[in-house]
């Protein structure tokens, strides 16, 4: 039996100029996840979104397109050497996700058109099996998520849909006694239990404000809340910070560059900071099959510009989580989602 390959053998006869083979990993890569810096966690989960679906098919498009990235990043040119796997995607999951996507249709139906006492009594029992198996899948993430920080990992989560990350919140808070959230996104997601939904895809940060050590929440690229969400807002001023994607535009019409609002930005985060980043956040012509598309939102280049600049500053990037990238008819949202995601994976600090 030939002697299995140590990571310092693969790196040497590993080249990266060569197209990726049909049983590599994640950015056709050879590693092992005892070998690799970095463990990507999947989560293909979209129990409670309401208008664009798919985003659980994201882990899987994501892993596909990122096949064709080349492996040489200008910032990073060692990245790859480090290691970067993708957890196997949970099909048990996935079947959950389906199923009770089905039974979330009963609840919305009737909140949108109304019914009678059968059609009540079946969208009542429906939300509560969703809220307690959104509650179990949080459980799952906290602790996946958990062992492998735990076995001195390097974690970033792939959604799914913004509910995922939740259980990584948690898993960051008992590792860290203080932290906080880069939050980029076109939503506020301070919404309370959006459709009834307690772990709503609009809820995520809502949900995780909760969390004593999560010290401050800088939400970027924001387009569109309500009115809930920007009284959850003002009640927590001193933890939450929002900047609106029209008001960056304002500032820079007016002459202020983005590297001095990248600044403003940096410096209102604590030293321990998470990415949560959703494709969104991006101007929809870059991810124009993701759930709730917004006008506005960042080019790739200045997104990347801001996360490098934060990684520059002296801050410690903890993990991130990547969401609701949702394949269409061809690889677009995948590939813009696998160079973000290869971007991120350099901003982790070496172990």
């Amino acid at each position: 039996m030939p002697k299995r390959m140590t990571k310092a053998s693969k790196i040497k006869h590993f080249d990266p100029n060569d197209p990726a083979s049909a049983g590599a990993g994640i950015f056709g890569l050879p590693f092992t996840a005892e070998e690799a810096d970095i463990v990507l966690v999947p989560v293909p989960w979209e129990v409670t979104t309401s208008y664009g679906g798919g985003t659980s098919h994201g882990p899987k498009a994501i892993l596909e397109a990122s096949k064709q990235v080349d492996l040489f990043h200008a910032e990073f040119p060692d990245l790859w050497k480090r290691g970067i796997v993708m957890d196997e995607i949970p099909a048990a999951l996935m079947e959950q996700s389906n199923a009770l996507k089905k039974e979330a249709k009963h609840v919305i139906d009737l909140l949108v058109n109304g019914g009678n006492k059968k059609e009540q009594a079946r969208a009542a029992k429906a939300l509560e099996l969703i809220n307690a198996e959104c509650a179990v899948m949080n459980d799952w993430v906290e602790q996946r998520t958990g062992y492998w920080l735990d076995q001195g990992k390097r974690v970033g989560l792939i959604g799914g849909d913004h509910s995922t990350p939740l259980g990584y919140f948690r898993a960051q808070a008992k590792r860290h006694k203080e932290f906080g959230i880069l939050h980029i996104d076109a939503h506020l997601d301070l919404r309370k239990a959006y459709e009834g939904f307690t772990y709503s895809h609009a809820s995520i940060l809502y949900n995780a404000l909760p969390l004593k050590q999560l010290q401050r929440v800088v939400s970027i690229g924001i387009r569109d809340f309500c009115e809930q969400e920007n009284e959850v807002f003002l009640k927590q001023k001193d933890r939450v910070r929002v900047v609106r994607s029209a008001d960056i535009r304002r500032q820079q019409f007016d002459g202020v560059t983005w590297r001095e609002q990248c600044d403003a930005i940096i410096s209102s985060l604590p030293t321990n900071v998470h990415i949560s980043f959703d494709i969104d956040g991006l101007d929809p012509t870059l991810c124009p099959n993701t759930g709730t598309p917004v006008p506005g939102g960042f080019q790739f280049e200045e997104a990347t510009y801001l996360l490098s600049r934060l990684a520059a500053s002296g801050k410690r990037i903890i993990g991130f989580d990547l969401v609701e990238v949702t394949p269409g008819k061809d690889e677009w949202d995948a590939n813009v989602g696998a160079r973000m995601l290869f971007h991120l994976c350099g901003l982790l600090p070496s172990r």
